[in-house]
Protein backbone atom coordinates (compact mmCIF):
# COMPACT_ATOMS: atom_id res chain seq x y z
CA UNK A 1 0.00 0.00 0.00
CA UNK A 2 1.24 3.14 -1.24
CA UNK A 3 1.90 6.31 1.59
CA UNK A 4 1.45 8.93 -0.68
CA UNK A 5 -2.56 8.69 0.04
CA UNK A 6 -1.76 10.46 3.13
CA UNK A 7 -0.69 13.26 1.37
CA UNK A 8 -3.79 14.05 -0.60
CA UNK A 9 -6.49 16.53 0.51
CA UNK A 10 -9.05 14.39 1.84
CA UNK A 11 -12.36 14.07 -0.08
CA UNK A 12 -13.77 16.90 1.46
CA UNK A 13 -10.98 18.94 0.64
CA UNK A 14 -9.41 19.37 4.05
CA UNK A 15 -5.96 18.45 4.45
CA UNK A 16 -5.36 15.32 7.11
CA UNK A 17 -5.04 16.27 10.53
CA UNK A 18 -1.03 15.56 10.24
CA UNK A 19 -0.36 17.60 7.76
CA UNK A 20 -2.34 20.66 9.14
CA UNK A 21 -0.22 19.97 12.77
CA UNK A 22 2.97 19.98 10.84
CA UNK A 23 2.78 23.04 8.88
CA UNK A 24 4.44 25.97 10.53
CA UNK A 25 3.59 29.18 11.24
CA UNK A 26 4.72 32.24 10.37
CA UNK A 27 6.17 35.23 12.09
CA UNK A 28 3.67 37.77 10.68
CA UNK A 29 6.67 40.83 11.81
CA UNK A 30 9.42 38.90 9.86
CA UNK A 31 7.08 38.10 7.29
CA UNK A 32 6.34 42.13 7.48
CA UNK A 33 10.24 43.53 7.75
CA UNK A 34 11.68 41.06 4.70
CA UNK A 35 8.42 42.04 2.02
CA UNK A 36 8.65 45.57 3.01
CA UNK A 37 13.01 45.25 2.40
CA UNK A 38 12.14 43.92 -0.50
CA UNK A 39 10.11 46.32 -1.97
CA UNK A 40 11.84 49.26 -0.40
CA UNK A 41 15.34 48.20 -1.95
CA UNK A 42 13.86 47.36 -5.22
CA UNK A 43 12.50 51.00 -5.78
CA UNK A 44 15.25 52.45 -4.35
CA UNK A 45 17.38 50.17 -6.85
CA UNK A 46 15.56 51.39 -9.75
CA UNK A 47 14.94 54.83 -8.80
CA UNK A 48 19.03 55.57 -8.62
CA UNK A 49 19.40 52.85 -11.74
CA UNK A 50 17.10 55.83 -13.87
CA UNK A 51 18.68 58.69 -12.23
CA UNK A 52 21.89 57.21 -13.18
CA UNK A 53 21.25 56.16 -17.01
CA UNK A 54 19.31 59.76 -17.27
CA UNK A 55 17.51 60.71 -20.48
CA UNK A 56 14.99 62.98 -22.08
CA UNK A 57 12.08 61.78 -19.94
CA UNK A 58 13.55 60.16 -16.94
CA UNK A 59 11.54 57.62 -15.48
CA UNK A 60 8.38 58.58 -16.96
CA UNK A 61 6.56 55.93 -15.52
CA UNK A 62 8.07 55.18 -12.57
CA UNK A 63 7.30 58.48 -11.57
CA UNK A 64 3.66 58.25 -11.43
CA UNK A 65 4.39 56.77 -8.00
CA UNK A 66 3.82 59.87 -6.86
CA UNK A 67 0.54 59.45 -7.26
CA UNK A 68 0.58 57.40 -4.52
CA UNK A 69 3.54 58.54 -2.70
CA UNK A 70 3.18 61.98 -2.11
CA UNK A 71 7.02 63.81 -2.34
CA UNK A 72 8.23 60.81 -4.58
CA UNK A 73 9.97 61.53 -7.53
CA UNK A 74 12.42 59.83 -9.73
CA UNK A 75 15.34 61.56 -8.18
CA UNK A 76 18.19 60.93 -5.53
CA UNK A 77 15.87 62.36 -2.98
CA UNK A 78 13.14 60.98 -4.37
CA UNK A 79 14.43 57.71 -4.19
CA UNK A 80 14.93 57.77 0.11
CA UNK A 81 11.44 58.97 0.46
CA UNK A 82 10.19 56.27 -2.28
CA UNK A 83 12.33 53.85 0.11
CA UNK A 84 10.48 54.89 3.20
CA UNK A 85 6.73 54.31 1.47
CA UNK A 86 7.74 51.13 -0.14
CA UNK A 87 9.29 49.80 3.65
CA UNK A 88 5.79 50.69 4.99
CA UNK A 89 3.63 49.04 2.08
CA UNK A 90 5.36 45.78 1.53
CA UNK A 91 5.19 45.73 5.64
CA UNK A 92 1.98 46.16 5.58
CA UNK A 93 1.01 43.51 3.17
CA UNK A 94 3.38 41.32 4.53
CA UNK A 95 1.90 40.71 7.70
CA UNK A 96 -1.34 40.42 6.55
CA UNK A 97 -0.06 37.55 4.51
CA UNK A 98 1.44 36.19 7.50
CA UNK A 99 -1.75 36.73 9.70
CA UNK A 100 -3.98 35.15 6.82
CA UNK A 101 -1.24 32.55 6.59
CA UNK A 102 -1.15 31.43 10.26
CA UNK A 103 -5.50 31.81 10.20
CA UNK A 104 -5.32 29.26 7.31
CA UNK A 105 -2.73 26.58 8.70
CA UNK A 106 -4.43 26.92 12.67
CA UNK A 107 -5.32 23.65 13.33
CA UNK A 108 -8.54 23.27 14.24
Amino acid sequence: MSTSSNLRPNGDGALPAASVTSLARLHSRAVGIASGLLLAVALFGATIFLVIRGGEHVGAHLGLLSVFFPGYSVSMSGAFIGFVYAFVVGYALGRIVGAVYNRVVRPS
